[in-house]
Order: C-alpha cells, then structure tokens, then sequence
C-alpha cells in the first residue's frame, strides 16, 4: 500500500510536470504567434517607409534623366546665346517637375564646369518651393562649383568616384536644418552621365523630413507600443515628440540611440534602393519597464522599428493560464478522488487475491499458493496426504461430518511443526480429500521418517462426529525435487507425489516415495500433452478432414472418398485420429470432433459430384447433438444421397435399438450405411441382418495378407459371398500393393481403398 501511495505521489507530480510543460510550450508557442503578427505590423509599416522612400529616389532618378536629355539637346553648343533658350526651358521643366513632386521642397541640376555653359564656368540651377511658389536660388554666385554646396558632403560619400556603373543610383543625406527654406529636410543626389560615360552632375531633390514622420506617426502596434525612424546619423525622426508624456517619450528616445541600432545593420548598399531582408529584435529596459524591439534599416540607410511593452506582448496568455491552472487543479482534484478511489478498489483486489490463494474452510494455503510456492523453490520434499476411504464417510454421514473431518486433520496438521520440531514444514489443502506438506531436500529415509511421523500424528485419536467415533487412516505420496529443469511443468512435483500415493494403495502400504523408475509418469506426462494438444485444435481449428479415395473395381475409377479426421498444427505437423482419440474418447470430445467433421465434410462436398463417408461411432450416434448435428445438415445440403455413414463394428454397441433407428432417420434422406473393420467384432451375423446397411467394408487385418495368407483369403471369399447374398456391396481396406489387388479383384469385391491407390489427401483433387 506504501508503494500505491508513493506511485500516485509520482503520478500527481508527474501530472504537474507534464502541465507545467505544456503551459510553458503553450507560452512560447502563443508568444511566437503574437511576435510574429508584430512583425507583420512593423514590417507592414517598413514596407510603406520603403515605398515612400522608394518614390523619393524615383523622382530623383527622373530628375537626373531630365538633365542628361537636356545636355544632350545642347551638345556642339558653346556660346551663351545659344544655350539661353535651352537653359530657360530646362529650368520651366525643373520647375514643372518640382510642383509636381508631391512634397518636395527643392529640386536642382548641378552641372560640371562647361556642361550646358561656357567653358570656365558653372551652370547650378537649383529651385524652392515656398507656398506653392518656385524660387530659383543664385546657386552660381554663392558657389564657384557644386562640389561645394552643403548637400554634397551630406550626399556623397568624400570616397565617392563618378562611375558610370553608378548612373541611376540614388544617394541620401542625413536630416539637417536647410537656411533657404527654414526646415529639416533630406536631399537626395542621383549622378548624371553621357552616353560615353562622363559625368555631367548631380541631379538633387530636398523633402521635409516631416514627409516621413508622417508615416511613422500612423504606425500603431499596441497600446502602449511606439514607432521610431532614426538618419544615418542615428538622429531620432519618430513622432514619439508628439506625444503628451515628453518626457518619458524623450527617455525612450534617449535609450533606443544610445543603443545605435544603425551599427548592428547591414543596410542596404550605398546608392540602390534595395530593402534588407528581416526584422532584427532586442530588449531594451527603460525605467524597469521590458520592451521588445523590431527594426530593420529602410531603403534610405534609415533604421525604422517599433517597441513594444513586453507585459502587452504577454496579456494574451493571461486567460490561457487561467484556465490552463483551473484544468489543472480539476484534473488533479479528479486523478486525485480516483486514484483513491483505485487504491481502494486495489486493497480489495489484493484481500481478494489473498483469499484466491486460501481455503476457505480450513484457512489453510490453497494448491494455487502451493504451486507459487513451489516454483519459487529449487529444492523441496512434498508429502500428499491423502485420506482413505473419505467418500465413504461422506456418504454415510453426509457432507457436514466430511468438513468436520477435514477440519479436525488440519488442526492436526497445524500441529506438527510444534510436534516434530521442523519449523520449516508448510501445510496446504488440495481439493477433495487431500492436503500437503512442504519441507525443504530431505534424504529418502527422512523424508520416509516424517511421512510416518504425519501419519500418526493424523490417525493415533479417533474422531468424533456427534459423539460417533470415526477412524481416520491416510496414505502418502512422497516426491523430492534435487534441483529444477527448465522444461519442468509447475505441477509436475505434485504429479510424483499423487503416482507415489497410488503406488502405495496399490501396493497396501501407508506410504510411498516416488520412483522416477516406474514410467508411471511419462504417461501421465504423454496425455497431458495430447490433451492439452487437442483442446487447442479444437479452440484453433486445427481438426480438418482428408479425404482418401475409394477405387470403383468394376468401372476402375475413383466414385467415392473416406473422410478422415487429421490435426494440422500451425507449424505443419499432422496428427493422425489414432493418436489422439483415445485421449478425446476418455476426455469425452469425440461428440465436438463428430460435429466440426460433419460440417466441414458436408460443406466440400457440397458442390461436387462424388459420394464421401463418415465414420461414426456408438457414441456418436446415441448422442443427441450429434444427431441432430447431422439431419440438420442434411436438411439443409439436400445431399444425403451422396452420404455413406460408416459405423465401426468393432466399437462397443450397447443398444443395436438406437443404431436402427438412426439407419431409418438418415435413409429418408437418401444415405447409405457401411459397417467398418468388418471381421473384428461380431461372432455372428444376426445384428447384421438387421441394420439394412449397404456396404461392408472388410477390415485390413484381413486384406492385409490376402496375397500370401490362405486363411484370410478364405475368410474373406465367404465374407463376400455372404454380402452379395444379402445385395451389400463390399470395400476392401489396406490395399497395399499391386497383388493384393488382384486378389482383391479375383474375389469380386466392389471396392479398394489403401496405399496402392492413394493415401489419405487434404485436396480430394
């Protein structure tokens, strides 16, 4: 019970493990599914800075493909008078171009020294939008070239080389304060070239940097989350300053640049607008408050994320763990009633168990806890004690006087260890009459010691039965096992000691060691195994019929078949009847191997045209199961006129009464009657006169020897003159060989069966 209880301890922990467990798989698995649709919000909103940013570098792309048409529109001209009209258009389509940007806040065309002016000089061009109106700057005057203006150092890398394979290419600043048009603003350069690869300028555009904050500003991940887009130059552009706590917004703000995010990017290469794949995360505390954070770089070198409360990220899972701990607690509540319930229902079990392995009556060990204990044994002495004549004292004083008997040998029996001095003896009950004693190797001559010594203690007082004193004698078997085989049945200790006590009655004395000499044993071993063998064919199926032909000596053609009982095991032996159907006679199974024969005879020679019999004994047929058994399948078949019953002369026939009336039942049907081994049991031929059967089937202790023995030949001539007197078909059994047969022939007999023609088949084809 120590251990039931420690066994539902484990299982109660375990149940806790495997909970906490799945909570903790459930957390994480939750977790990853609110992460992932974080960053399908992030993302999203990356996703719409790239586009933005995308479109910026589109327009400046265009810009600078205006310039390089523009230039080559001037190609060969040198003079300014020339270049006036070409310069006046390309600034009205600069002009054009930058009301059209949406957003933009300059746009210019920066042209190398002689490119579309004089040689020597500069063309710099370069127009503001203030209020909807363009403002063309003075570029020339306050710059002697390009290269000098703010936004190329901001733009342009000090490295960068003019390549051609850099045409198309869109390079971006930094956010910085611009004086012309009094606003934060980005500029974004884009090279121009000739078809023959020469730089010819920058083409440039400028954008408020609220144009993005915009953006950010309308990404919103949770309640509490917040967005944040940082420069090249890890400057804060994120719209956490337009919030109402400023300053828990500007220690956000302070904490995320600290982290520099910028340095553990791999943004995208210096001039494309290829975004860089995946969202980097972090955790980032702030005043003991967790966030997570998801940011990637965006197309323009920018690193644009978002943080979000790591308690938010969690508040999904709340009610899980509520309701996850609620089942909880109910599950162990319930495991835990019947688990208790078990170890009840167990303690049950086990008194139950307690009590298989006692009798009842007496209280004393039962032959189940005997067998247990023996096997437990590899050396032991067993004494069986049985009482003499107790049917008797049954009989004449009834069943209560018995159990009084039994009652008074157990005391005695109790007794004896105290009596003897053998501390180490254990007494059992057997059923009926018997009882045993158990001691550990004991030579022969002590073990014949104690066996005398139990017997006096048992017979040496009277006992009485309302005040009628009864005799009381025994006798005893005695077997002693040196040492256990494996092959050794369990019982098979019990088996010597019962031979040893019918030795002992057999021989009028009181008791008996058992003599491994006397074979009494391996017979008893031999049926075991065959009875044991024989209920599993019959629980398994394994009783077939095999069919062995019976020649026509008249048309020399097979017309009809024997079925003959087989037993084939699982692994191919086949038992023929004779082996076993003594022990299935003594076991009473014949009537259940009759039944399975009929069934399954009748069922395969339903559909053929041949005749087939079956053997049949007095057993059989004074059998009401089998009987019926056997007009009901030749009520339902309709093929009786095909059956031939072969009755064996040789059993032993009590009532020739029922075997007539059977003949008269089943020749409705149209069967024929065969007496079989015909010679070996009848001293006369009345009862045979009177069964109206249709064959005799001659037995082959006769035939066996008609080549060579005249006596048999002899025999069997007036056996056949006799049938044919009487219209009754003869078979000739055991035909063994060729000259048998003719012998067989020259006396005009119907019919052979025997190993000249065929043995016994499990395929009639």
């Amino acid at each position: 019970m120590w251990m039931l209880g420690l066994l539902l301890l484990v299982f109660v922990a375990g149940m806790l493990l495997l909970s906490g467990l799945n909570l903790n798989y459930s957390r994480e698995a939750l977790s990853e599914l609110r992460r992932q649709q974080i960053e399908e919000v992030v993302g999203a909103g990356l996703a719409r800075i790239n586009a933005r940013q995308s479109a910026l570098a589109s327009y400046t792309a265009t810009l600078a493909n205006v310039g390089e048409s523009f230039q080559a529109l001037a190609n060969g001209e040198r003079s300014g008078a020339g270049l006036e009209p070409l310069r006046a258009q390309l600034e009205q389509s600069l002009q054009a171009h930058l009301r059209d940007f949406e957003g933009a806040a300059g746009a210019g065309l920066w042209f190398e020294p002689g490119v579309l002016a004089t040689p020597g000089s500069s063309y710099l061009p370069y127009f503001v939008l203030n209020n909807g109106q363009t403002q063309r700057l003075d570029s020339e005057s306050r710059f002697a070239r390009y290269r000098d203006a703010p936004w190329y150092t901001r733009t342009l890398s000090p490295d960068w080389r003019p390549e051609p394979d850099t045409a198309g290419s869109v390079y971006w600043s930094p956010v910085y304060f611009d004086l012309n048009t009094n606003r934060a603003i980005l500029t974004l350069a884009s090279p121009m070239f000739d078809p023959g690869g020469r730089l010819l300028g920058v083409a440039t555009t400028a954008w408020g940097a609220d144009q993005v904050i915009e953006l950010v500003s309308r990404i919103n991940v949770t309640e509490h989350s917040f967005a944040f887009l940082n420069d090249r130059n890890n400057r804060n552009l994120s719209s956490l300053s337009q919030g109402e706590d400023t300053r828990r917004e500007q220690a956000i703000i302070d904490a995320i640049l600290a982290l520099n995010l910028g340095a553990t990017l791999a943004t995208a290469p210096t001039g494309t607008d290829a975004p860089p794949e995946g969202l980097t995360t972090r955790r980032l505390t702030i005043d003991g408050d967790a966030y997570e954070l998801y940011f990637a770089a965006t197309t323009a070198g920018m690193v644009y994320g978002a943080g979000v409360p790591v308690s938010e990220i969690n508040a999904v899972l709340l009610p899980m763990e509520r309701t996850n701990r609620n089942i909880l607690a109910g599950t162990v509540a319930a495991m835990l009633v019947l688990s208790l319930y078990l170890l009840f229902r167990i303690a049950q079990l086990i008194r139950e168990l307690q009590a298989s392995y006692t009798d009842q009556m007496t209280g004393l060990p039962n032959r189940a806890r005997l067998l247990r204990d023996l096997q437990a044994r590899d050396r032991a002495s067993l004494l069986i004690v049985n009482l003499d004549r107790f049917k008797e004292i049954n009989s004449l004083f009834g069943s209560v006087c018995g159990d009084q008997v039994l009652l008074a040998v157990t005391a005695r029996l109790r007794n004896l260890p105290r009596e003897i001095g053998e501390e180490r003896l254990e007494v059992y009950r057997l059923p009926g009459d018997e009882f045993a004693i158990v001691v550990p190797q004991l030579a022969p001559e002590v073990i014949e010691e104690l066996a005398r010594r139990v017997r006096l203690a048992v017979t040496r007082e009277q006992i009485y039965w309302q005040q009628q004193p009864l005799t009381v004698d025994v006798s005893i078997g005695m077997a002693i096992r040196a040492g256990r085989t494996p092959e050794e049945a369990p019982d098979q200790l019990i088996s010597q000691a019962k031979i040893a006590v019918l030795r002992a009655r057999q021989q009028l004395r009181h008791h008996r060691l058992y003599d491994p000499a006397v074979g009494v044993e391996e017979n008893y071993e031999n049926n075991l195994h065959w009875a044991n063998r024989l209920k599993a064919a019959i629980d398994h199926d394994w009783l077939v019929p095999w069919f062995q032909p019976i020649h026509d000596n008249h048309h020399n053609r097979i017309s009809k078949y024997e079925c003959l009982v087989k037993m084939v095991e699982p692994d191919g032996r086949v038992a023929n009847a004779g082996e076993f159907v003594e022990i299935a006679s003594r076991l009473r199974l014949n009537g259940r191997i009759a039944r399975l024969m009929i069934e399954k005879c009748f069922a395969s020679f339903q559909d053929r045209d041949e005749a087939f019999s079956i053997n049949l004994s007095y057993g059989d047929i004074a059998e009401p199961e089998t009987l019926a058994c056997i007009l009901e399948a030749l009520e339902q078949t309709g093929i009786g006129d095909r059956v031939i019953f072969e009755i064996l002369e040789s059993d032993g026939i009590e009532n020739y009464a029922e075997i007539r009336s059977f003949i008269d039942r089943v020749k409705v049907y149209g069967c024929r009657i065969a007496i079989d081994d015909f010679g070996t049991g009848y001293s006369n031929f009345a009862h045979l006169l009177s069964l109206d059967v249709d064959f005799i089937k001659i037995d082959g202790s006769l035939i066996r020897h008609l080549d060579t023995d005249r006596t048999a030949y002899l025999v069997t001539s007036g056996i056949v003159q006799f049938a044919r007197s009487l219209e009754i078909q003869t078979v000739a059994e055991f035909v063994h060989n060729e000259a048998v047969q003719r012998c067989v022939c020259e006396l005009g007999i119907d019919f052979s069966q025997g190993e000249y023609f065929s043995l016994a088949m499990a395929d009639p084809d």
